[in-house]
C-alpha cells in the first residue's frame, strides 16, 4: 500500500503514535525489498533505474532532429505524448514534480508540441502561450532556450551573449579558460563556441509570434548597464566588446580555433559514441561537428546519434492509440544514465540488509564494477598532472570524467563483498583511494569531478544562466570520501582530518549540512553524520547532537522526512516537504549512525518505510530527490526509492556495517 502525506513538514514526534512491531515489520519489509532489488539486476551484474529530469530534454531532442533533418513521425508523436502528460492544468511545465511553472521549460515544451502538429489555438496550447506572454515571453527565457530558437530564426543571434571559439586557446592559468568550468559545462561550452561562431539558421517550420509579449517588438530595449565597478557591469561590457571583436576576428585565427575545438570534442567522444555520458554535451557536439562539415554518415556523427537514441526510455503506458484501443508508446529522454552509481548503491543496500557477502548477485556486481574501473587520464589531469589514474565514473562509458563520489561509494561497496579474487579487488581499491586522495582540493574538501574548480568568474558570464557551471567542493561528496577513507583505515590520516575539519566548519547553525547532489539538507546531513561516526566521532559529539536535533525537528507527522527542491532558493523550505522513501532513509541512516536506534524518531521513520512499501517490495516516489544543479536542474533517480530504504532497514536490523575506522 502507499500512504499519502500532507507535506506540511510538521516537526517533532506525535505523542499519540503507536508503533507496530517495528522490528518484525522491518524484517519483512527488508526481505521483500531484497527480493525486488535482486529481481531488477541485469544479467551482466549492474542495476540502473530511470533518470527522470524535465521536458526540456525531450523538446531539445526533437529540435535537434528537426535541425539535422532526421525527425520522424513515430518518435515525434511518442515524445509529444510524454510532454503533454507532464503539462499542468494551467498550461505550464515545471522542472520537478509538484514544482512551480518554469518559463523556459514551458517555451521549449510548447515549441516541441508545435513540431508534433498541435495547433496553437488548441486549449492546452493556448493556455501555455498565454502564460508565456504573461511572464515576459521568449525575451525573458534563459540563454540556452533562446539559442535553440535562434537555430531556426525564432530569435536573433545578435541578441545572445557572444561565446568566441578562441576561448579554447586560453592556457589553464588564465581566468575563464575552459578548465575553469565544471566538466559538464566545459563539455557543453566548447561545442557551443562553434555554434556561436557559425550562427546557423534553419528554415522555421512555423512562426512563434504568439510567444512574444509584442510580436512587432520581440527584442526588449537595451537596459542601462550595471556600474562598471561591479562584476555584472564588467562582464556586460566584456560581452559588448566580444560582439565587436566578432566583426574583426582574423579569419585564420577563428578557423584555427574552431578546428582546435573540433579536435577537442572528437578526442573526448566515448567508446559508445557519447560525450561524458551526458545528453546536453552530446547534442551540442553533434551540432557543432555537423556545422564544421561532418556529414551524418561520418563514423563520429553516426556513433553520436546512436548514443543519443540510447537515452530514450520507451514505455507502453501512454494514452490510447489512434484507434482508441491499447496504449500508444511514450518516449522519455534521460539526461544521463547512472549504472555505476545505482550498482554500488544497490550492492551496499543488499549487503547491509544481510545478503551473504559471497552471494552470486554481489559477486556479479563486483565483477561488473571492477570492469568499469577507469585506468587512463582524463581532463582532471590538467589540475593534477602527476596523479596516477584510478576510480569510477557514473555512466556506462565515460572514461574522460571519473568522479570522486562514485569512486568512494564503489570502494565502500567492494569492501562489503567477499570476492574470490581478493588481490584484484585490493588493487582496484588501492588505485581508487589513491586517486581520490590526489583529487583533494586545497581547502581540504572534495568536489565531484575536478580539484580546485572554484573560479569565481564563470558563473558571472552573461552566457551562464543555465545552472551551476563550476565544481567546488561539497559536503556530501566530501563526507562520502571521508567515510571511505575511514573504512580503509585512514581516519587519522592528515588528509582525512583536513576533510573532517572542513565538514565541521560547513555545518549550518541549524545543525544541518547543505546537500549539493541530493535534496538538500536532509541529504547533506544524511551523508555527513555517518561519515563522522565512521571516522570515530562519538554520538555525543556536539556536531552530531546538533544534527540529530535538526533531523528530529523536521520529521513529518507521518513519521517520514521530505524536503522540496524549493529549499535551494527559500530557506523556509529547508527540511520541509512531503515525505519520501529516499529522504526518510537518509535521515534514518544519520540517526542510526548517531546511536539513535531506540529513539522515537527512528521507530516512527522505520514504521513509515514499512507502511508505505508496495506489495512487490518497492516504494513509490514521484518527488524529485536528486540534484543536478541546485534549483536549476532536478533529478528523480528511480532507483533511489529502492536502495536507500533497504539500506536504512538493513542498518536498523543489523547495525552499522563497519566499526569506526575499521577496514
Amino acid at each position: 500500500m502507499t500512504a499519502t502525506t500532507d507535506g506540511a513538514g510538521a516537526p517533532g514526534a506525535d505523542p499519540d503514535f503507536t508503533a507496530p512491531d517495528t522490528v518484525r515489520g522491518a524484517q519483512e519489509a527488508a526481505a521483500r525489498a531484497t527480493r525486488h532489488l535482486l529481481a531488477r539486476q541485469d544479467a551482466a551484474g549492474w542495476w540502473k533505474g530511470d533518470l527522470e529530469t524535465n521536458v526540456t530534454m525531450d523538446a531539445e531532442d526533437l529540435l535537434l532532429r528537426q535541425f539535422l533533418g532526421i525527425r520522424d513521425e513515430a518518435t515525434t508523436q511518442a515524445a509529444a505524448r510524454f510532454i503533454r502528460g507532464e503539462q499542468g492544468a494551467d498550461g505550464t511545465w515545471a522542472t520537478f514534480h509538484g514544482g512551480p511553472p518554469e518559463l523556459s521549460a514551458t517555451i521549449e515544451a510548447y515549441v516541441a508540441l508545435r513540431l508534433a502538429g498541435d495547433a496553437p489555438d488548441a486549449p492546452h496550447m493556448a493556455r501555455a502561450s498565454a502564460w508565456i506572454r504573461a511572464h515576459g515571453g521568449i525575451a525573458a527565457a534563459r540563454v540556452f532556450t533562446r539559442i535553440w530558437l535562434a537555430l531556426f530564426g525564432w530569435w536573433s543571434w545578435d541578441h545572445l551573449p557572444e561565446l568566441p571559439p578562441e576561448l579554447v586557446f586560453l592556457p589553464p592559468w588564465v581566468p575563464l579558460n575552459i578548465y575553469d568550468f565544471g566538466c559538464w559545462a566545459r563539455q557543453t561550452i566548447v561545442p557551443l563556441t562553434v555554434v556561436s561562431a557559425k550562427r546557423p539558421v534553419r528554415p522555421a517550420p512555423f512562426a512563434l509570434d504568439e510567444l512574444h509579449t509584442d510580436a512587432r517588438r520581440p527584442y526588449p530595449a537595451a537596459k542601462r548597464p550595471a556600474p562598471l565597478a561591479s562584476w555584472e557591469g564588467a562582464f556586460q561590457r566584456m560581452d559588448k566588446a566580444l560582439h565587436v571583436y566578432r566583426r574583426f576576428a582574423p579569419r585564420p585565427l577563428r578557423k584555427a580555433a574552431m578546428d582546435t575545438a573540433a579536435r577537442w570534442i572528437i578526442e573526448r567522444q566515448e567508446n559508445d559514441g557519447c560525450w561524458g555520458g551526458i545528453q546536453p554535451p552530446a547534442v551540442y557536439s553533434v551540432i557543432a561537428l555537423h556545422l564544421l562539415g561532418y556529414d551524418l554518415g561520418h563514423p563520429v556523427m553516426r556513433a553520436g546519434l546512436e548514443s543519443l537514441d540510447r537515452f530514450a526510455v520507451w514505455r507502453e503506458d501512454g494514452p490510447p492509440g489512434p484507434d482508441g484501443r491499447g496504449s500508444a508508446p511514450v518516449r522519455m529522454i534521460e539526461a544521463c544514465q547512472s549504472p555505476v552509481w545505482d550498482t554500488c548503491l544497490a550492492a551496499i543496500a543488499l549487503a547491509d540488509a544481510g545478503l551473504a557477502p559471497d552471494h552470486p548477485a554481489l559477486l556479479k556486481a563486483a565483477d561488473w564494477m571492477l570492469g568499469e574501473e577507469i585506468v587512463r587520464s582524463g581532463d582532471w589531469a590538467v589540475r593534477r598532472p602527476g596523479l596516477a589514474p584510478g576510480g569510477w565514473a557514473f555512466e556506462f562509458h565515460n572514461d574522460t570524467y571519473p568522479d570522486i563520489d562514485d569512486t568512494a561509494e564503489v570502494v565502500l561497496a567492494l569492501r562489503r563483498i567477499k570476492h574470490p579474487e581478493p588481490a584484484r579487488v585490493e588493487a582496484a581499491i588501492a588505485r581508487g583511494v589513491s586517486w581520490n586522495l590526489g583529487m583533494q582540493s586545497r581547502n581540504g574538501a572534495w568536489g565531484a569531478f575536478d580539484a580546485d574548480n572554484t573560479s569565481p568568474f564563470p558563473n558571472r558570464l552573461p552566457f551562464c544562466d543555465f545552472g551551476e557551471v563550476i565544481d567546488p567542493p561539497s559536503a556530501d561528496v566530501t563526507a562520502h570520501v571521508v567515510e571511505m577513507l575511514a573504512v580503509e583505515g585512514k581516519a587519522a590520516d592528515p588528509r582525512t582530518r583536513r576533510g573532517i575539519a572542513w565538514l565541521l566548519a560547513e555545518q549550518e547553525p541549524t545543525g544541518a549540512w547543505f546537500g549539493r547532489w541530493g535534496t538538500n539538507y536532509v541529504y547533506g546531513t544524511g551523508s555527513v553524520v555517518p561519515a563522522l561516526t565512521a571516522a570515530g566521532f562519538a554520538p555525543a559529539h556536539p556536531a552530531i547532537r546538533r544534527a540529530v536535533r535538526w533531523l528530529e525537528s523536521v520529521q513529518n507527522a507521518d513519521g517520514g522526512w521530505g524536503e522540496d527542491q524549493r529549499s535551494y532558493k527559500d530557506p523556509e523550505w529547508a527540511g520541509k516537504g512531503a515525505s519520501t522513501p529516499s529522504q526518510t532513509a537518509w535521515a534514518l541512516m544519520a540517526l542510526l549512525s548517531a546511536g539513535e536506534r531506540e529513539g522515537k524518531a527512528v521507530e516512527r521513520g522505520i514504521a513509515y518505510l514499512v507502511e508505505t512499501q508496495c506489495g512487490d517490495g518497492s516504494w513509490d516516489e514521484p518527488y524529485f530527490t536528486g540534484t543536478g544543479f541546485p534549483w536549476d536542474f532536478s533529478i528523480n533517480y528511480h532507483l533511489y526509492r529502492q536502495v536507500f530504504p533497504l539500506t536504512a532497514l538493513g542498518r536498523y536490523l543489523h547495525g552499522e556495517p563497519f566499526a569506526p575506522g575499521e577496514a
